[in-house]
């Protein structure tokens, strides 16, 4: 098996409109997601949803040391407000498993894997 994290991009301001059905809904898609990976022979590892990219800070290294920002390095309408670690076959698997995940976009990355001997 293999290990990749899918970074789940998505409108933010969703969470703006959406009723408590619309959250409950929300959530069935994602356990429906979890269900088709097992089905796959895949496992979901882990993963969290996050807060929005508002809330936010970078840290950037510069010459001159470390300069703490609020908020996320660019101005977009999306923002990234999760992640699943899902152990799959091959890349295969993990791509046809992102294009039924419930999010607007998804940017699937293999892990780096560090041998045991670094």
């Amino acid at each position: 098996m293999a290990r990749y994290v899918f970074l789940l991009y998505d409108a933010e301001d969703w969470w703006d409109t959406a009723d408590d059905h619309g959250v409950v809904d929300e959530m069935r898609l994602h356990e429906e997601f979890a269900a088709a990976v097992r089905d796959a022979g895949a496992s979901v590892v882990g993963g969290e949803a996050l807060e929005r990219s508002s809330t936010a800070s970078t840290v950037r290294r510069g010459a001159d040391g470390a300069l703490v920002t609020d908020g996320p390095f660019a101005d977009t309408k999306e923002g990234l407000g999760g992640f699943y670690v899902i152990d799959a076959p091959d890349l295969d698997v993990a791509l046809r498993l992102a294009k039924i995940c419930p999010a607007g976009n998804v940017e699937v990355r293999p892990v780096l894997e560090i041998p045991d001997d670094v």
